[in-house]
């Protein structure tokens, strides 16, 4: 039970909902927002280093903005940003920060540091504070607010850095909560929450929520499905076991999922959280909250265009990484997208950050309100032969075709690989890595996967579909490697060793061949796959991506 009665909070967490919703559904609401949002980053970059060194003005117009200043990476900030880690001040942003959180690492390269600074702080409220209003609203009632918000994850602990601080999303989210959520709502206490991901933490997390009022979980889908098996065997005694949470917590209403979509875990985490509890998605990274589920998952997400951080967005089709400086004339406001059309995500934040390129690459379904779909990432393209297949279209692909075979997959990994015939021709072919899993009534095969696979794809995408329509793609090969390979290959790689977000493909061979030399004992894996009637290929013949 909340600290503060039950029948207030009621009263005032349905007066805001009701509030924000009428809000957001004003006719222009969107492009409004982003307008004043751009309008009051300006007077603090103005002030900076960097902003002016950019010429940065007070007075600038978008169109000044897009020609004059260039679009970055998270490599290119990090000079600054480590020279506000050594305490110079008014570098990215007016005066001295002291927080700056890691980004995930999640497709294998370092994690970078950025900076959080008070306004930035303000940002991460906003964004959760309205993702969790959007639940709210489409629930028709405010009883999330009335229970404890159970936060899963990685550690919140933060690293000295001199008198500065390093953490994580899950780390400078929590500091950035008011007071009275942190009294009414948010759960665990710090000793649990910051203890690292893992066994032990899921064990502690389960033991300390029993007997409280939790009515809604929020983690990544990995971390609440570990939550979950630990809290019902924490509560399971001989016989009687508890067959999901809402067993545990009847008010259990909302799994609050970050860091990658459901995928693979629906399945399973609808059995483990309880048949009526909602699922309730929002897009956040390091550089800010984003977006978050309005209606139905199917309509996707709602763009937070007036918590704090202004979005352009550079059509795929025309993203080059070494030319990304010359690109600033090509970015496009909010009121300039088109649905249907795959757009690389740039943000300017309220830590200094302008024009930076997240690394994501999303497609709006609605422009009336704006609403959007994360469908990949710039780094993990799958795209060394024209096809541009992405990391959701790949996961949509797994599920339909085991959906439709009674098959559950556990992990997958898609890549490149390039074999000779006899007669020196090199051939391309994707090769899908997949772990599926055991006790299934129909056994797979790889043989009965990989055409499978290849229509499924096919019907998602149309330029993999020109390939393999052309003989620019040979059928795709299927590994099937038993369990525990996946789980192996994470633990070897801590950056990226949650499930969720596992690397979907890649253009290279990089995990492709890091999972080969970890399933050697199997032998299906020793040999490159061949393409139907082509004689295999001579020994040494193999010419990866990336080497």
């Amino acid at each position: 039970m909340t600290l503060a009665p039950r029948f207030l909070v009621n009263f005032w967490a349905g007066f805001r909902v009701a509030r924000f919703a009428r809000r957001q559904k004003a006719g222009g609401h969107d492009p409004r927002a982003q307008r004043a949002v751009f309008a009051h980053l300006l007077g603090p970059l103005a002030k900076t280093e960097v902003g002016r060194a950019a010429g940065i003005t007070r007075e600038m117009t978008y169109e000044q903005f897009r020609l004059r200043v260039p679009p970055r990476t998270h490599a290119d900030f990090q000079p600054a940003v480590a020279r506000m880690l050594a305490g110079e001040e008014n570098v990215l942003w007016p005066g001295r920060c002291r927080l700056f959180v890691e980004t995930a690492g999640t497709t294998g390269e370092a994690a970078r540091r950025l900076p959080v600074t008070g306004e930035m702080l303000a940002q991460y409220r906003a964004g959760l504070r309205q993702a969790l209003f959007f639940y709210a609203a489409r629930a028709g009632h405010s009883g999330v607010f009335l229970g404890r918000h159970l936060q899963v994850g990685e550690s919140t602990a933060l690293t000295a850095h001199g008198d500065s601080f390093i953490g994580n999303l899950d780390g400078l989210t929590a500091l950035s909560l008011s007071a009275w959520v942190e009294a009414n709502l948010h759960s665990p206490p710090a000793d649990l929450a910051q203890l690292p991901a893992g066994a032990e933490k899921s064990a502690a997390l389960g033991q300390w929520a029993r007997g409280r009022d939790v009515t809604l979980v929020g983690g990544t889908p990995a971390a609440a499905l570990a939550l979950a098996h630990a809290a019902r065997a924490a509560a399971s005694t001989g016989k009687m076991r508890v067959a999901h949470l809402q067993t545990l917590w009847p008010n259990l209403e909302c799994f609050l999922h970050t860091g990658a979509p459901l995928g693979l875990f629906a399945e399973e985490l609808r059995a483990s959280l309880g048949p009526t509890v909602g699922f309730h998605e929002i897009y956040a990274a390091a550089e800010g909250y984003f977006a978050a589920q309005e209606l139905s998952s199917a309509h996707g997400l709602r763009l937070l265009a007036d918590a704090g951080v202004f979005f352009e967005f550079l059509p795929l089709a025309e993203f080059q990484n070494e030319a990304l400086a010359r690109l600033g004339g090509r970015c496009l406001p909010l009121p300039n997208v088109q649905t249907g059309t795959d757009y690389v995500l740039l943000v300017t934040t309220p830590a200094g950050l302008t024009r930076c390129v997240v690394g994501d690459i999303v497609r709006f379904v609605a422009v009336d309100p704006y609403r959007l779909q994360v469908v990949g990432r710039t780094a993990l393209q799958l795209n060394s032969f024209g096809e541009r297949v992405g990391e959701r279209e790949l996961t949509e692909t797994v599920l339909e075709v085991c959906q439709r075979n009674g098959w559950q997959a556990v992990n997958f990994h898609v890549a490149p690989l390039l074999t000779r015939t006899a007669l020196g021709a090199t051939r391309g072919a994707h090769e899908w890595w997949i772990e599926l899993r055991p006790g299934t009534v129909k056994t797979p095969t790889a043989a009965s996967l990989g055409p499978e696979l290849d229509a499924a794809l096919a019907r998602r995408n149309s330029d993999y579909a020109a390939k393999r329509q052309s003989r620019g793609l040979d059928e795709p090969g299927v590994r099937l490697v038993i369990p525990g390979v996946f789980e192996q290959w994470a633990r070897g790689h801590h950056a990226l060793a949650s499930a969720s977000k596992m690397p979907r493909c890649r253009s290279d061979r990089l995990i492709a061949d890091q999972l080969a030399a970890l399933a050697r004992f199997h032998s299906a894996s020793q040999s490159p796959f061949v393409p139907p009637g082509n004689p295999p290929p001579a020994a040494g013949t193999r010419t990866p991506f990336g080497k």
